[in-house]
């Protein structure tokens, strides 16, 4: 179950469950587009890994109890802004590799 998580860990953002601007990589980490677009260049820096968009979690319940109420939003906040000179190396070792091949 994805925690959807509460704000950008690069802005503090708030990222609502209904947020059309998350970002998650594989492990969860949760950036907004803008950071992931300006800032980090389609990259994880905690895992070097790409972004797809956060899935929205349906506030109905419209089968099985599968919704929102019944499976809340997480509320700790991970704010890690990213060191601008850490993130450069990093992009520098995974030039011109795609996500699927880091």
């Amino acid at each position: 179950m994805l925690e959807l998580r509460p704000t950008c860990e690069h802005c503090n953002k708030a990222l609502p469950p209904d947020a059309s601007d998350a970002r998650i990589c594989s492990f969860e980490c949760t950036f907004c587009a803008t950071c992931v677009d300006a800032v980090l260049a389609g990259v994880c820096p905690n895992c070097g890994g790409g972004f797809a968009p956060r899935p929205v979690r349906p506030a109905h319940d419209w089968h099985g109890g599968n919704c929102l109420a019944n499976y809340p939003a997480a509320t700790t906040v991970k704010h890690r802004p990213v060191d601008p000179a850490a993130h450069a190396e990093l992009l520098e070792r995974l030039a011109g590799r795609a996500p699927e091949a880091r």
